[in-house]
């Protein structure tokens, strides 16, 4: 049975960033980026995604404040989270997003890109980020073989 794929949320005022793992659940690949009129809207755009991608989890992005303490941001996702759990029917996990937008601006700048392709790009980078960062939590089958 093919492993299915995981999603990563994201969740700004405006927009909402998306990203999506490789099948072996390796890497994070930019999705799209959703605008945020309507979290009715938003919700049924999210179970669309994760119907089309075939995914089992979504991760959406917890924005803790420095010092780790849980702020309005941060209990906006927790319900935004249960919100999404429920309409999806599937499960969902919050994953620490700090300086995840920060990072992001910073690798646009290196890249060079203009202001207005960093502002289209910024949130698709940060769920790419927030992502990464799970996927890399995850533990990894050992080869014996190589050893």
């Amino acid at each position: 049975m093919k492993p299915k794929k995981i999603i990563g949320v994201d969740l700004g005022e405006k927009n909402v960033g998306v990203a999506v793992s490789d099948d072996l659940r390796l890497t994070a690949q930019g999705l799209t980026c959703l605008r945020r009129t309507d979290d009715a809207r938003l919700l049924a755009d999210l179970c669309q995604l994760i119907r089309e991608h075939k995914v089992d989890l979504v991760v959406v992005g917890f924005p803790r404040n420095m010092s780790g303490d849980i702020g309005p941001k941060a209990r906006e996702a927790m319900e935004f989270a249960n919100r999404l759990r429920q309409a999806s029917g599937g499960d969902v996990s919050l994953w620490d997003e700090r300086l995840t937008t920060r990072l992001a601006e910073r690798s646009m700048l290196e890249g060079n890109l203009s202001r207005e392709k960093r502002k289209k790009r910024r949130d698709i980078i940060a769920a790419q980020l927030i992502l990464q960062s799970f996927l890399d939590s995850l533990p990894r089958p050992t080869d014996t073989a190589l050893s």
